[in-house]
């Protein structure tokens, strides 16, 4: 076998020597080269390759990645490589699966590059080690930018972004190859967004309950309240101390329900968007009761959503907050303005997604969407033939023309397409109140004001058809429009527009990012965590796509520049109004 040229050799003699291996003999440089040529010629023309079990899931990079350095192998400190390892254990902390990397597969040959090394099959061990390694490292970031999962998969019509921006992936990947400190350089490509970290942190506090024994299950039974004395009290408060809900108290009786277990229970409570009552009745209990393993994934899924998105929240947008029932608006990365909101029943879920604000119609009409007017219009219109006159509505035809109810034949149309249109103008009942905010999206929702102020006050607000209703939304268009004219406008120039009843359609200057995101978790600045029901059941599909194998998926081009931002001065009139926003 021929011997390496100096710097090389001493190179894989630093990695040897670490494995334990005897410098007797080493493979040449060329033929671990010429056999790692080999195996990206068999990745490159399609074939699937699987190396100590394991298959090898970025072909197309890994293929440009060997050939951009002539097949020579990346991975010869053996001190890199033990870094890797390192790294590829602490992504767990991330709520990914460390075994996704191939930390069996490496640490097997390279306990085999011990038992052959300076004999046959030696270059063909390296070049193996060298591809499982890079593979490791290419799903890892992958998975920290994108998220293991395609979203796409989930929702067909998912529009927010996934590119690499202005990186050179082969350039950038030599570069974290070549860092001096492979942990940090591979953090660099975690999310940044405030909550990201927060929930992070939530994860690892929630493995170490489990690790301590996580809790028990409290019994079923009468519901308990402050005063009364029950052997259940005892586990109810061992459940709450395990999440540092109630503090350890030597004095306190196990079986009695006091102040300070009630105080821990309404604490409890508002944590898990319950009814902050202090009584544990059935879906106080029903939330005690859920495993901790549930709540660790719980966790996990919502650090996949962010990943997923994180690209589009940047220092302008407005989030809708689907399982939190609520919404803000975010102004050079501040948030200047929230709002409660009513989303989509169950049966008709508010979709998570991306679409840029493009203007604020005023005494808007509501045209019946295909849905609403299939399954509540028309058969309230076959049991009441006066259902329209009722609500003021009318009927158009397909090219604008009012139509006559009473020629149309309703019962026709009971499953077939509908060729009219149903328009209620605007007034106190139309469903969309005094303001409609417009952003083109696939799912034809939108945000709206609401005649039905009353449901705001409800702990769970899912009422709607999915559009989403806020409470605050003549505070958001006077922000929305004050970036245009802060001069203009203010609550009484919009207030003075709206009672002249006349429809009006205004621009948006600034084309603010419109994201409805589902999150199940969220994570205060102080660490206090609020988990929310899964009101859709989305978190379970989510955890069964991330159990799945992985495999890359293309990513897309990147965005047109975005057009330049509203220039904002300290004196905007949106900084003076913003704290008035209220929710």
């Amino acid at each position: 076998m021929g011997c390496l040229r100096l710097p090389i050799r001493l190179q894989w003699a630093a990695t040897l020597l670490a494995l334990g291996v005897p410098l007797v003999g080493c493979a040449a440089d060329q033929d671990v080269s010429s056999a790692l040529k080999s195996r990206i010629e068999s990745l490159a023309s399609g074939d699937r390759l699987q190396v100590a079990g394991d298959a090898i899931a970025a072909r197309r990079f890994l293929s440009d990645f060997y050939r951009s350095r002539e097949f020579n192998p990346a991975w010869r400190s053996a001190q890199r490589q033990e870094q890797l390892l390192a790294v590829v254990e602490a992504s767990a902390r991330h709520g990914l699966d460390p075994r996704d990397y191939h930390p069996q597969a490496i640490r097997a040959l390279r306990r085999d590059l011990a038992q052959v090394a300076g004999r046959a099959g030696e270059a063909d061990r390296l070049a193996d080690l060298d591809l499982l390694l890079s593979d490791a490292l290419a799903r890892l970031v992958y998975h920290l930018r994108f998220g293991k999962t395609d979203p796409r998969d989930l929702y067909p019509d998912w529009r927010f972004s996934r590119t690499l921006g202005l990186i050179d992936p082969i350039q950038a990947f030599e570069t974290l190859i070549a860092s001096e400190d492979l942990a940090e350089a591979v953090e660099r490509y975690a999310r940044q967004l405030p909550l990201y970290p927060r929930l992070r942190e939530a994860l690892m506090r929630y493995r170490a309950i489990e690790a301590a024994g996580g809790w028990r299950a409290i019994s079923s039974g009468t519901p308990l309240k402050r005063g009364m004395r029950d052997v259940r009290v005892g586990a109810l408060r061992a459940r709450l101390a395990a999440t540092d809900r109630l503090a350890a108290e030597q004095n306190a009786e196990a079986e009695l329900f006091d102040e300070a277990l009630e105080s821990a229970v309404r604490g409890f409570q508002r944590q898990h968007g319950l009814e902050d009552d202090g009584v544990v009745g059935a879906a106080t209990l029903k939330a005690l009761n859920v495993p901790i393993a549930a709540r660790i994934e719980q966790l996990r899924v919502n650090l996949e959503r962010l990943r997923w998105v994180a690209q589009d929240l940047r220092d302008d947008y407005l989030l809708v907050d689907i399982a939190a029932f609520s919404a803000r608006l975010v102004l050079n990365g501040k948030v200047v303005w929230t709002s409660r909101v009513v989303i989509g029943r169950p049966y008709r879920k508010t979709p998570a997604f991306r679409a840029t604000m493009q203007s604020i119609v005023l005494n808007p009409s509501w045209v019946v969407p295909p849905t609403i007017l299939r399954e509540d219009v028309l058969p309230r219109l076959l049991k009441d033939p006066n259902y329209l006159q009722k609500n003021e509505m009318y009927v158009l035809d397909d090219v604008g023309r009012r139509v006559d109810p009473s020629n149309i034949d309703w019962a026709r149309y009971r499953g077939a397409k509908f060729p009219y249109r149903i328009v209620q103008p605007p007034g106190p009942a139309n469903p969309l109140g005094q303001i409609k905010f417009d952003f083109p999206n696939p799912y034809g929702v939108y945000l709206h004001d609401t005649p039905a102020k009353q449901l705001f006050q409800r702990r769970e607000r899912a009422f709607s058809s999915g559009c989403i209703r806020l409470e605050q939304a003549h505070a958001l268009a006077v922000l929305l429009l004050d970036i245009g004219d802060p001069r203009q406008w203010g609550m009484r120039a919009l207030s003075a527009l709206i009672a002249s009843g006349e429809t009006r359609k205004l621009p948006v200057i600034l084309p603010v990012p419109v994201i409805a995101l589902y999150l199940t978790v969220d994570v205060d600045e102080d660490g206090t965590i609020a988990f929310r029901p899964d009101l859709y059941g989305q978190d379970q599909k989510l955890a069964s796509a991330m159990a799945e194998p992985f495999r890359f998926r293309p990513i897309d081009r990147p965005p047109a520049p975005r057009p330049a931002p509203y220039a904002r001065t300290p004196s905007d009139s949106r900084a003076r109004r913003s704290p008035s926003a209220r929710s």
